[in-house]
């Protein structure tokens, strides 16, 4: 009896329990399945945080991104590169979360339901079975879900890629079309070495660095902000910074690297190169220049500011020079650097670049060469001195009264002047028949006191014919005519009173060398 209930009843029993048991199989696999894909989907979404977000070690597969190129020192923007190497890490930590999730959940099963129960076999084993096909199931399911999940990713990553770099070129093209309305087409003029900077080097803004940053323009470091190595920030686009926040500016050239003038591409820039020999008054015109501006805009004028400290420090000099009617010391034969000013304001604006040259530079051929300043001119001021004709001091009878001193008078002919600077700046390539020129006689004080000078100061057909008939000056007159597409003559005295006022013909001048 007890054979026949162990090798007929229990096993008829069984086989009735396994038969009632296979109709749940296909639930219970299709539950483990899903909850495979689930397990698998969330860690995915977890590897997504990891990856993107908290980017902590366990999340990483590459070494941690850092500026590759020595010369930018600044992160590139997400969306040039990193947003890729991320999708790389999730591509294979999302490989290994599969393998490493799918291989635990079988040797699960295996040791609960196979290896070690913690019931009969008899009933574990049909169970974990029926896990095995859900698994099974699931195994195969996951991969296209999570695939999908990465070409969509893929595919955001590109279109937001591709949206990047067009607003990247966009904000160039804004860019370069404001740089052409304010005449800054083939970029900044650098005070020091004169070259034109296409766009200027910007020091990262943070207290502590000092990182040199090359070109900060819309592109792979930055689309509206340049994130710095240091984690400082510094916008892309002159636009963005405003009048209180601009960053320093530096020339980009290897031989140069000096700092430009902070207004350099936020305006127009106007130059006007002073041309004259030595001694020629040159440096008092302009300062008189700086001090008529000055006196203008305390009366209503166009407002002005020094561009730069050493501008200033300068500026202030000689303006107490003129106040004492003192004489100036020669300017130094080192090449110049501009004196610069921010003249007007709102869209008015202008950044106007003074050059006062030494009077030596315009006799040696290899010196005016260096003088590449003069190519961005399109107004010239050529200081003429009498009394540095020699016609001057044999046809001018002087009125009763002191001596004229000659030591004040230049000692360099003016015309072998004009024509080496004239020579020199058109091998350079400046358009002078599309140029201005103003030539300013200077010392007409000293002239007056000495019954020398004509009267109608303003005149610039008295002046011309003054020079062509008393000084002898014909062909240099001509020769001025056949260069320049406009020539204008003045009558100077870079002279100020107490109250920092200038003479009337300094005004009249300083207008129309501004004027357009």
């Amino acid at each position: 009896m007890a054979e026949i209930v162990t090798f007929v009843l229990v096993p008829a029993v069984y086989l009735v329990a396994l038969c009632a048991f296979l109709p749940f199989v296909p639930l219970i696999a299709a539950l483990r399945g899903l909850a495979l894909v689930v397990q698998l989907l969330v860690r995915y979404g977890n590897t997504v945080v990891g990856v993107l977000h908290r980017r902590t070690p366990e999340f990483r597969t590459l070494p941690p991104y850092r500026p590759q190129d020595e010369e930018v020192k600044a992160y590139r923007n997400y969306f040039y590169g990193p947003a890729f190497r991320d999708l790389r890490q999730l591509l294979t930590l999302a490989r290994r979360s599969y393998a490493t999730t799918v291989g635990d959940a079988f040797r699960a099963v295996t040791s609960r339901q196979f290896v070690a129960p913690a019931r009969s076999r008899a009933v574990t084993v049909p169970y974990g079975v029926a896990l095995y096909v859900g698994l099974s199931v699931g195994t195969v399911l996951a991969p296209p879900l999570i695939g999908l999940l990465l070409l969509l990713h893929a595919a955001v990553l590109t279109l937001l890629s591709a949206g990047a770099r067009l607003v990247a070129g966009a904000l160039r093209t804004v860019d370069r079309t404001f740089l052409a309305m304010r005449r800054l087409r083939s970029g900044m003029l650098c005070p020091h070495c004169f070259e034109r900077v296409p766009y200027p080097a910007y020091d990262c803004p943070g207290a502590t660095c000092r990182r040199r940053h090359m070109d900060i323009r819309p592109g792979r470091y930055g689309v509206f902000r340049r994130r710095c190595e240091c984690g400082g920030r510094m916008p892309t686009l002159l636009m963005l910074m405003s009048r209180n926040a601009r960053l320093q500016a530096y020339c980009v050239h290897p031989h140069c690297g000096r700092p430009m003038n902070t207004d350099a591409g936020h305006m127009p820039e106007v130059v006007i190169p002073l041309i004259g020999g030595q001694a020629a008054g040159k440096t008092q015109l302009m300062a008189a220049m700086l001090l008529s501006l000055e006196h203008a805009a305390a009366h209503g004028g166009p407002t002005l500011s020094l561009a730069d400290e050493e501008s200033d420090a300068h500026y202030q000099v000689l303006r107490e020079v003129l106040r004492m009617r003192g004489h100036t010391r020669a300017t130094q034969r080192a090449l110049p650097r501009a004196h610069s000013f921010v003249l007007g304001r709102g869209r008015s604006q202008r950044l106007v670049h003074l050059f006062d040259t030494a009077g030596e530079r315009f006799v040696d051929r290899e010196d005016t060469d260096a003088l590449r300043y003069a190519r961005a001119a399109r107004t010239f001021v050529f200081v003429l001195d009498p009394m540095a004709v020699k016609a001057f001091w044999t046809t001018m009878e002087p009125a009763p009264g002191p001596l004229l001193d000659r030591t004040l008078g230049s000692t360099v002919d003016p015309e072998e002047v004009f024509a080496r600077s004239v020579q020199a700046v058109a091998a350079m390539g400046a358009p002078l028949d599309r140029s201005r020129l103003a030539v300013a006689v200077s010392k007409t004080d000293l002239l007056t006191e000495h019954g020398l000078a004509p009267a109608r100061r303003e005149d610039s057909d008295a002046t011309r014919a003054w020079l062509c008939e008393a000084l002898g000056l014909h062909t240099l007159v001509r020769a001025m005519d056949l260069h320049f597409r406009e020539v204008r003559f003045f009558r100077t005295a870079a002279v100020a009173d107490e109250e920092a006022g200038v003479d009337a013909s300094v005004t009249g001048f300083v207008d129309w060398c501004l004027r357009g």
